[in-house]
């Protein structure tokens, strides 16, 4: 059976033509939507919601291509670019009746909601973000023998084919390799939640794939244009962070601070699953967000 986060009802939300996604809502009060990493599912949140569900509604998707939400194909790129997956998170919040919301993402959900934060600055009152950098700023410190450790970025980059190949022979042992390197805890990942991250990911590859490829084509050229335009995030912002920057030799909260006029930026002590390895943490940071 596949685990659920307690007291929450799961739903299916149309948010675009062809698109709905799987979505898992609790609590109430002021809307508060939670967007998972790779290679999760919103499952991720499920000691962070639970905790927010006492005083706020909490809105957990699965993205679209992940998890039990629908996955388009992509003949044109385009379906899985951040624009695109942004314009889901708002459809969604307005289709359960929520104009404005604060949001947070983990790795992938983190970029949708960067995106998310730039294309709908009037929609998104707060934003967090945990465990990843702007995608123009990952692929310029990702360089030299340290950008092995995101060698899955660039296998994804390629064109159709080759990567969805190779990832779907081996495919719980590819998705696995991450959960596994990446916890510092090995058991904030209970084995049946590790076996529903599996599932998902193995049934989701040509999708998983066409998100990445998106952040290494169309979502490059999005970031750009803003840069050219001086866009930036208006509203306060969260950055929860590994200290990359010791490794990778790079400052992170200045490369956030470039984006970001309100900024509070924090390292953490734990792994990259930060929700499911220090939730109690991750829900202070988000209260103190939610306060600002």
């Amino acid at each position: 059976m596949t685990p659920e986060i307690t007291g929450f009802t799961r739903r299916r939300v149309t948010v675009a033509d062809g698109v709905a996604l799987n979505v898992a809502v609790g609590g109430s009060g002021s809307p508060v939507v939670l967007l998972h990493g790779f290679p999760q599912t919103h499952l991720m949140w499920r000691h962070v919601a639970a905790d927010l569900a006492a005083d706020h509604t909490v809105i957990c998707p699965d993205l679209r291509g992940y998890g039990d939400s629908d996955k388009p194909a992509d003949p044109g790129g385009r379906a899985y670019a951040k624009r695109t997956m942004a314009a889901d998170v708002v459809a969604l919040a307005g289709e359960l009746g929520h104009d404005r919301f604060a949001l947070a993402g983990h790795d992938r959900g983190a970029l949708v909601a960067v995106r998310a934060g730039l294309d709908h600055p009037a929609a998104v009152t707060h934003l967090a973000a945990l465990d990843v950098l702007p995608t123009l700023d990952s692929w310029e410190v990702l360089r030299g023998r340290p950008a092995a450790v995101g060698f899955h970025l660039f296998l994804m980059a390629q064109p159709p084919g080759l990567p969805e190949a190779m990832i779907s022979g081996a495919a719980d042992v590819f998705f696995g390799h991450f959960l596994d390197l990446w916890a510092r805890d090995p058991n904030a990942i209970p084995a049946d939640v590790r076996a529903a991250y599996l599932r998902a990911s193995r049934e989701a590859v040509p999708s998983i794939v066409a998100d990445y490829r998106a952040t290494a084509t169309i979502d490059v050229e999005h970031d750009e244009a803003d840069l050219r335009a001086g866009r930036r995030l208006t509203m306060p912002v969260t950055v929860l962070q590994q200290d990359w920057g010791a490794a990778l030799g790079f400052d992170a909260a200045e490369r956030w601070r470039a984006w970001a006029e309100d900024l509070e930026h924090r390292t953490v002590s734990c792994g990259h699953f930060m929700a499911e390895e220090a939730p109690a943490e991750v829900v202070g940071a988000l209260r103190d967000l939610l306060a600002r």
